[in-house]
């Protein structure tokens, strides 16, 4: 298992992206969290398989229609046993 937070910047709030990732990481088998930032940006944190996470990364640097993603960045964190995937924030 491994975890990843990422930060997508751009238009992404307002558009359903929080609610798009979660139905993204129930297909996929992905856990974590989703949330909007006060700096417009949209956070989350993917725990899951690495080839599954990979695809959710991707997954997230495109973002659903509406959204313009500018820039995505990941970085590492410990699994955190995460069971689902949910919307907070």
């Amino acid at each position: 298992m491994i975890r990843r937070r990422v930060i997508v910047h751009g238009e992404v709030q307002g558009v359903g992206f929080r609610y798009s990732a979660r139905y993204e990481a129930a297909r996929l088998g992905v856990a974590g969290w989703v949330r909007n930032r006060p700096d417009g940006a949209v956070e989350a944190e993917i725990e899951g398989d690495e080839a599954s996470v990979a695809v959710m990364l991707e997954w997230f640097a495109e973002g659903p229609p509406g959204a313009v993603v500018r820039r995505a960045e990941v970085s590492e964190v410990e699994p955190a046993g995460d069971r689902d995937f949910r919307v907070t924030g």
